[in-house]
């Protein structure tokens, strides 16, 4: 099976529509070829953390599984996978290793009966695994195995091309801030809390505002773009000790319009405007100080004017510069900074479903602020919280 340069598979990388659109686009593809192919979906890997997280999917029977993380350790058959680059078939899964995980549990209650898995990588290494699953048992022979292998392929350029253009947008940030000598409440540490603060939040959030597991993956890697505006900000306001004057005020807060202007001087450079997440990233950048009684900056915006994006990440924000130390303060309590977002939202400030979000997440919360702690400040004066 192959695809002519005009083919309609190969213009999927064309097509600014999300991954999982165009997943979806390429599953209705390879239904005259497999019609018993019941589901596919993409997990990604996070090193990091070694997990395993649930991306895009498409899934024509049964219920999706979406905001799940397992992980990879713990299922001995998809660690073996990704040492080895092998693919695994199942005609039944009653045949599944670890038939007592919860993936497994999932697969059987969903009445799915066979499964096809295949490793993907990038130039890093593992990036995730794409599942094949069908509700016939023995729906992956050997035709099957070598057609979806070949998809499989695509797929994986596919998500490698998005997020190595998402990467190479947030390297180019890091270098500008890094030339910019932004410290303190620019840490590597405090863009990694807030990031993975604002991912727990959009996950508590997803049933109800309908956030699918893409836009949480795309939110986790631009929430760390919310201040980029400040490089353009001066020293002498950067980073003063102590509160600012009203003059002083102003010039702060045009680290919004900087940050907008940058991202999208960055995007025209990497020529990502019609990156499917763009306006989110805008979004980020250009609301995050936005609060929902209108009293936010720059442009006062309120309720529903404010874009969900932005509204978890001014709560991750918010609490992470609550609970962190500074030369001119200490941190909070996490306790302590929870009641006082709690208060905010019942002042009307804050979306209160995100603030329950990362109040009801407080054990997790509690393992990222551990985990991802500051260096040692250095000596000398450190920008305040503005």
């Amino acid at each position: 099976m192959t695809d002519s340069p005009t083919s309609p598979l190969v213009n999927l990388f064309r097509a600014t529509h999300s991954l999982s659109e165009r997943l979806r686009q390429l599953h209705q593809r390879l239904l005259p070829t497999v019609p018993s192919l019941d589901r596919i979906a993409c997990a990604l890997y996070d090193a990091t953390e070694d997990r395993l997280k649930t991306f895009i999917h498409s899934t024509r029977h049964g219920q999706p599984l979406q905001g799940y993380e397992w992980p990879l350790s713990e299922s001995q058959s998809l660690l073996k996978l990704a040492e080895t680059g092998e693919f695994r078939v199942l005609d039944t899964l009653s045949s599944l290793p670890e038939s007592d995980h919860p993936h497994a549990r999932w697969l059987r209650e969903q009445g799915y009966q066979s499964s096809f898995t295949v490793p993907m990588y990038g130039p890093q290494g593992l990036i995730g695994f794409l599942f094949f699953d069908s509700s016939e048992t023995g729906a992956f022979d050997v035709r099957v195995q070598r057609d979806l292998v070949m998809f499989c392929s695509q797929v994986t350029m596919l998500v490698n091309s998005e997020m190595a253009m998402v990467k190479a947008m947030l390297a180019s940030t890091q270098v500008a801030r890094d030339f910019a000598n932004l410290r303190d409440f620019e840490t590597g540490a405090h863009l990694e809390r807030m990031a993975r603060y604002a991912k727990l939040i959009a996950r508590g959030v997803a049933a109800h505002y309908q956030l699918d597991d893409e836009f949480i993956e795309h939110l986790y890697l631009f929430a760390p773009l919310h201040d980029i505006g400040k490089i353009g900000i001066p020293d002498r306001i950067l980073l003063k000790e102590g509160r600012l004057n009203e003059h002083e005020h102003r010039l702060m807060e045009t680290h919004v319009e900087l940050g907008c202007a940058l991202v999208n001087k960055i995007m025209g450079d990497f020529n990502l405007q019609s990156l499917p997440d763009s306006t989110m990233m805008r979004n980020i950048v250009a609301c995050h100080h936005e609060l929902l009684d209108g009293s936010g900056y720059p442009r006062g915006l309120s309720g529903d004017q404010i874009p969900i994006e932005a509204r978890i990440v001014t709560v991750a924000d918010i609490f992470d510069a609550l609970t962190s130390p500074r030369p001119y303060k200490g941190g909070w309590r996490n306790d302590d900074a929870l009641a006082e977002l709690q208060r905010m939202a019942e002042a009307g400030q804050l979306d209160p479903l995100c603030v329950k979000a990362l109040r009801d997440a407080r054990e997790q919360v509690l393992k990222i602020t551990e985990r991802y702690q500051d260096k040692q400040l250095p000596d000398g004066p450190a920008p305040a919280a503005h």
